[in-house]
């Protein structure tokens, strides 16, 4: 379990200084799973799941409480 404290420490001290990194990752993810219904088509496993998009948003709002908390 100590390597994770190490993780969490060294992500929280990077993360502190690009507090907007984390929702503009997960605005980019929901662009891109817009962008792949275009290409791929609905029936993709990865379109028709909207992989992309639950995990943009998912980043994003992860984002925004950790820029709140630091």
């Amino acid at each position: 379990m100590k390597w994770l404290s190490k993780l969490v420490d060294k992500a929280s001290t990077f993360f502190a200084h690009r507090k907007g990194l984390l929702p503009l990752i997960g605005i980019l993810l929901v662009i891109l799973n817009y962008a792949l219904l275009f290409i791929l088509g609905p029936y993709t496993i990865v379109t028709g799941t909207h992989l992309f998009l639950h995990l943009g948003v998912i980043v994003a709002i992860f984002g925004f409480m950790l820029a709140w908390a630091l």
